[in-house]
């Protein structure tokens, strides 16, 4: 078994756990060989002085892509983490600034492994969490709710939670978060993560209130900027996100409708936090929208070729075409990327009823897909096949006409160029407000006659 220097880790017998542990993780069972804590301790003992010659400070670490863009001089700051171990066994060593009070817990299919903290600045060294390491596959983090931040650990196979805590400030060592893991089998896995022993999920959502009011009767439409907080979405090869580039330009279009006098905007997010699939179609339904809008910038995986230009997606639970298909169902990955649990979500609702909803409004969804292609397409360069269907989460509210727009390509550099470019944006936000408004004057017209 070889090692990466881990920290100090002297007083770890001594510190009392403040989390609920017991998750897991791994798909082989410890075949003997187990690491003693004392071996752990001693190989602490030893690194101290390493420690202090090779640890960099938080102000002189980079910045991650992770990291939270509002104001984060008051937040605890994690700046480095590290890996040790092997498939058996693997430690991951967190450096915070000061000490933070962490839940710990797994989850199936994929397996992986949530650590809730309150609201943290990641100050990470790029491209951290991409390299794996025994157990750990990869690990994301970010934003997860107001006030909340979370790691997530992909797993190589599953594995029990042995220790999950955090140790103080000492000897000029920072607070550290210590998580051991030990690999088992599928069975003693989920025995582990039984809904009785599964922690509880993260707080439900509490969307942004808007500028609703029970005497405006003026429609409401929902903006939804894809991704956000610890789900970053694509990514460009010179770093762009895809949750910064659709909020603001989610945040520019909902000006360019207000403008306009005659609706009102509800957006799913207004900053850099995650919000659940399920949440953004529950906002759009409780406020009983007329239309959701759900932004996204594509990416094409390595060998797909080229591609570029704005496509517009409507509902079907059969894809228009293979590549369809797999951005649904990458898109569909927000929450496992987020580590929640889906495991008890209820099914549709069957019923004639509902089936009947959802036709009309998927008769309206394509309607307005339709005259968005068309009014984008003077001024924005849409997809050689701009109109296309799939099986997005986002897309399913029985009774709300959406569409999912993908705005462009982040890894096609004249796309790319666009979707940061002011102009542009403008110029699409405002085609874009163009399609919202002939829309619905077409309908309520049509509501007028009969």
């Amino acid at each position: 078994m070889s090692f990466v220097w881990v920290g100090h880790l002297s007083s770890a017998q001594s510190l009392p756990f403040r989390i609920r542990v017991g998750g897991v993780i791994g798909r082989k069972s410890m075949a003997g060989g187990r690491i003693s804590l004392a071996f752990f301790i001693l190989f602490g003992a030893l690194i101290v002085g390493v420690s202090a010659i090779v640890g960099v400070s938080a102000a002189e670490r980079p910045g991650s892509a992770g990291s939270i863009t509002a104001a984060t001089n008051d937040l605890p700051v994690a700046s480095d983490v590290r890996l040790a171990g092997d498939d058996s066994q693997t430690r991951m060593v967190v450096d915070f600034s000061q000490r933070v009070e962490i839940r710990a817990f797994a989850l199936a299919d994929p397996y992986r492994v949530v650590i809730d903290m309150p609201q943290v600045a990641f100050k990470f060294r790029p491209k951290t969490g991409e390299a794996r390491r025994g157990i750990v596959k990869a690990f994301r983090f970010g934003l997860v709710m107001a006030g909340g931040s979370r790691m997530v650990i992909d797993l190589a196979r599953p594995a029990r939670i042995d220790k999950a805590f955090v140790l103080d400030a000492a000897n000029d060592q920072p607070a550290r978060l210590v998580l051991d893991l030990t690999a088992v089998d599928r069975d003693t896995f989920m025995r582990l993560i039984a809904p009785e022993a599964r922690a509880p999920e993260t707080a439900r959502y509490d969307p942004p209130p808007g500028n609703r009011s029970a005497s405006d009767p003026r429609p409401l439409l929902v903006l939804d900027p894809g991704h956000g907080g610890i789900d970053n979405g694509t990514k460009a090869a010179t770093g762009e996100l895809e949750k910064s580039i659709v909020l603001d330009f989610c945040l520019l279009l909902r000006d360019q409708i207000e403008k306009i006098g005659k609706y009102r905007v509800v957006m799913t997010r207004t900053d850099d936090t995650f919000v659940a699939l399920r949440d953004r179609v529950a906002l759009a339904r409780s406020r009983q929208a007329s239309l959701f809008i759900s932004v996204h910038a594509d990416a094409l995986r390595r060998g797909e070729g080229q591609a570029q230009g704005a496509t517009v997606y409507t509902l079907s639970e059969r894809a228009s075409d293979a590549r369809a298909a797999r951005l649904a169902e990458a898109e569909n990955q927000a929450d496992v990327i987020a580590g929640l649990d889906l495991s008890a979500e209820p099914k549709d609702v069957a019923g004639i009823l509902i089936d009947l909803a959802r036709r009309e409004t998927k008769t309206f969804s394509v309607q307005f897909a339709q005259g968005l292609i068309g009014a984008m397409k003077t001024s924005v360069r849409l997809h050689q096949s701009p109109l296309k269907s799939a099986s997005f989460v986002v897309l399913k509210a029985p009774d709300v006409p959406s569409v999912l727009v993908e705005l462009g390509f982040v890894t096609t550099k004249s796309d790319l160029q666009s979707l940061i470019s002011t102009d542009w944006r403008e110029r699409t936000a405002q085609a874009m407000a163009h399609a919202i408004d002939a829309f619905f004057s077409t309908r309520l017209a049509t509501q007028s006659q009969n």
